[in-house]
């Protein structure tokens, strides 16, 4: 972590403005986080300001260990996530938004279904994966880490990411053939 942010976490345990910065700094990369974990908009602005609220919460007990902030923050969202995984098996909803096609598009109606079908299958496949592989892709493709950088927020080694990577995309390739070819 950089001496600016280690300073910057200090200072935001007693000044709400200073939290301010960090949520400035690190609001997009949650977001995404939580959009392509869960595929929609609202949810995802709710886990968000879920995850911000709880690190609020508890900025006081935060303790330099090495590693990110945003290591941190990814647990708290992690955590924040899989309660609502759980919740939501428990109370199945069938969004509005993923149910309309897009009137928009220049292209033939069995164009847009054609890429919405491989998009659910890819995104479905994705989901079966255990959380820590859905992480570091999310990690990996949504925020454009390194495999250093996710290493550190994952509390791995690069070598350990780059090994988990490879099972990773073997695993989901063998999902998808299986899906395609049943």
């Amino acid at each position: 972590m950089a001496v600016d942010e280690r300073a910057l976490v200090e200072q935001a345990k007693t000044d709400p403005e200073a939290f301010g910065i960090l949520y400035e700094r690190y609001v997009n990369k949650i977001y995404s986080y939580m959009y392509y974990r869960v595929g929609n908009h609202h949810d995802a602005e709710d886990l968000t300001a879920r995850t911000f609220h709880r690190a609020m919460d508890h900025i006081g007990r935060y303790t330099q260990r090495g590693v990110p902030f945003s290591a941190w923050l990814y647990r708290i969202a992690h955590n924040l996530m899989a309660n609502w995984h759980r919740d939501r098996q428990r109370h199945q909803v069938v969004s509005l938004e993923d149910t309309v096609l897009s009137v928009q598009s220049k292209d033939e109606p069995h164009q847009i279904a054609e890429r919405e079908e491989e998009r659910d299958r890819l995104l479905a496949a994705v989901r079966c994966l255990p959380p820590d592989r859905q992480q570091l892709l999310i990690l990996k493709y949504v925020e454009g880490l390194s495999n250093a950088e996710i290493g550190r927020t994952l509390g791995r080694s690069e070598g350990a990411i780059k090994s988990l990577y490879y099972r990773t995309l073997v695993s989901l390739r063998e999902t998808l053939d299986t899906s395609q070819h049943p």
